[in-house]
């Protein structure tokens, strides 16, 4: 077989998705929840519709906070529901978590 037949029918290497949304929730162990919001023009009527869906995303150093704009990569399953795993936080929220000194997050 020919060393050029060989480099065909290797498999081509593609990127993985990427994502950006907001997080929703940061309750877990570093696992956040992200809802990616997307928006496409009606095919018939012409209206803009929006669809929204959460993805379950893993946060290493527990550093997204609830508000926060953050972009995802797609991985390896790491859990039953997780897929994700986050890459960049894009946007921090305005707002300040709202945890005390005294309080240990659960």
């Amino acid at each position: 077989m020919p060393a050029s037949n060989a480099q065909q029918s290797a498999p081509a290497i593609g990127r993985r998705k990427q994502i950006v949304g907001e997080v929703v929730s940061n309750r877990m162990t570093k696992t956040i929840v992200v809802e990616v919001v997307r928006k496409k023009s009606h095919a018939f009527y012409g209206r803009v519709v929006s669809k929204a869906k959460k993805f379950y995303a893993h946060d290493e150093k527990n550093e997204a906070h609830i508000g926060d704009v953050v972009r995802l990569e797609e991985t390896r399953p790491l859990s039953k529901l997780k897929r994700w795993r986050l890459t960049a936080i894009v946007r921090r929220s305005a707002l300040t978590p709202d945890t005390t000194a005294g309080e240990v997050r659960a």
